[in-house]
Parts: C-alpha cells; sequence; structure tokens
C-alpha cells in the first residue's frame, strides 16, 4: 500500500493471489481467504483518500467460491471492484458463465473492473456481461511480435504474403501507422528486428481497442449493442456467445490436484 500511495496512482489495488486455471478446489478456497485476509489490512493500511483502492473478487473457477468471495467482499467496496483470476488460460465460455454468476451481486454505481483481458471478443462480451473496465498487456504484447488486430481478424504481419502488400494495415483505421505505412514496409521492419516496427504496431493495437470501445458505447447508448456485438465478431471471423452461455466441461485439474494432496 505504501508503495501505491507513493506511486500517486488514481485507482490501486487490494493484494491479492491469482490462482491459475487448473487449480483444486481446496487450494482456491485457500488462496480466496487469504486474498479476503490481504484485503482488510490493505484497507486498514490506506491513507491516502484520493487514490481509490479496488478490492479483488477471487475464487478460481468455482461459483460457490466466486459469489461467497463477492458477498465478503462488499462491505469494501467504495469507488470499484476488480474482477480477478479469470482470462488464465480457461475456455472463453467459462469465463463468460463466471461473469454472468456474479454480475447481479456486484453494486451498480461503482466500475466494474476485469483484470488481465484484452482481446477485442472478451471486450465485447465482457461489456455485455456487465464489464465496466479492462486492462491487458495483450495489445502491445503481440504488436512486438508483428501481430495486429484489424477490422477483418488479426494479422500476422511477418508472413510471406505481405512481402508485396502495399495496403494499409487496416483500411477501415485512421491510426498514425495506417495512414503512414503499408503492410510491406511493416514486415520489413518486424522481420528486421528494427523497433519501429513493434513501436508503430503497438500504437495501431491501442488506437484500434481504443476505437472499438467507442463503437461500443455508441452502441449502447443508441440501444443496438447485442446486434454490434454480433456483427462485429462475425467480422471478424469469432464467435459470439449469448447471455447464459454454459461451459459443460470438466474444471481442469480438481480431481488431480485433490488427489495430490
Amino acid at each position: 500500500m505504501e508503495i501505491q500511495e507513493a506511486l500517486g496512482a488514481d485507482i490501486i489495488m487490494a493484494f491479492d493471489e491469482c490462482t491459475t486455471w487448473g487449480t483444486s478446489y481446496r487450494d482456491s478456497e485457500r488462496a480466496m481467504n487469504r486474498t479476503l485476509r490481504w484485503l482488510d489490512r490493505c484497507y486498514k493500511a490506506h491513507n491516502v483518500q484520493t487514490q481509490a483502492l479496488f478490492p479483488i473478487v477471487q475464487g478460481n473457477f468455482y461459483k460457490d467460491l466466486r459469489i461467497e468471495s463477492v458477498k465478503r467482499t462488499l462491505p469494501y467496496i467504495k469507488y470499484g471492484v476488480g474482477i480477478g483470476g479469470l482470462s488464465v488460460g480457461e475456455p472463453k465460455p467459462l469465463m463468460y458463465e463466471l461473469l454472468e454468476t456474479t454480475k447481479d451481486l456486484l453494486p451498480k454505481d461503482v466500475p466494474h473492473y476485469l483484470m488481465g483481458v484484452g482481446s477485442p471478443d472478451c471486450l465485447l462480451e465482457s461489456i455485455m456481461r456487465g464489464v465496466d473496465m479492462c486492462d491487458c498487456v495483450l495489445p502491445t504484447r503481440i504488436a512486438r511480435n508483428g501481430t495486429a488486430f484489424t477490422s477483418t481478424g488479426k494479422v500476422v504481419i511477418r508472413n510471406a504474403e505481405y512481402k508485396e502488400d502495399f495496403s494499409p494495415l487496416d483500411s477501415e483505421c485512421d491510426c498514425y501507422c495506417c495512414r503512414n505505412f503499408t503492410r510491406a514496409y511493416l514486415r520489413h521492419l518486424v522481420n528486421t528486428n528494427e523497433i519501429l516496427g513493434g513501436r508503430l504496431l503497438s500504437l495501431h493495437n491501442i488506437h484500434y481497442l481504443t476505437h472499438l470501445m467507442e463503437q461500443a458505447k455508441d452502441a449502447i447508448r443508441n440501444d443496438r449493442y447485442l446486434d454490434f456485438k454480433r456483427e462485429y465478431l462475425a467480422k471478424i471471423g469469432e464467435p459470439s456467445y449469448e447471455l447464459g452461455v454454459h461451459y459443460d466441461g470438466e474444471i481442469l485439474g480438481d480431481e488431480r490436484n485433490n488427489k495430490k494432496k
């Protein structure tokens, strides 16, 4: 807490333990309880009232733990709440199902912050499930490796098919990268390990997601968000999941890890 206060961030987070996909029920419960103990200590140590302290909901992929975590976290929710422990390798339908499980239990008058989510499809599906804020390293990490989000899906610019492609990275994007550089030149930069390539693709990906969120807000204002989501995901070749999605698979590692313990 002292470090976060010294940094001067507007939003700071309580300390939590994030368990991975496949963690046993018993270990997930232990981590949830540890997170709740840390939450109480963080709030008692929080002294800078101009900083918004968000608690974080945990519970891995067990509905009863998620619900318990939310209920025990409610007294600490003042400025907003973080939803942690998702997007850690699990199937996407399971993440969406868990978001729906706790959506109506969280207060409606503060932001719901889904931590570690940054792909276009997950952003739009999460918004439909009550999420207001997201953050992720994904847009810049994949950019450094030569991958860009575009209006027709992901483009891996280092591929040979773009060697003599002198069109913009995304013809529907007005960012600096798309207005000034061709796919062929971007491929050259990435394949020669020129740092400018990663920078340009990072600028594009961030601009792309920012613009996508503006489109999502407009769709919400015009009461056509569901249609917008369906149309966009079809355009980039991703499935669209409706509310009430149910994951039929097993929670990987549950029985295995419990037997080992």
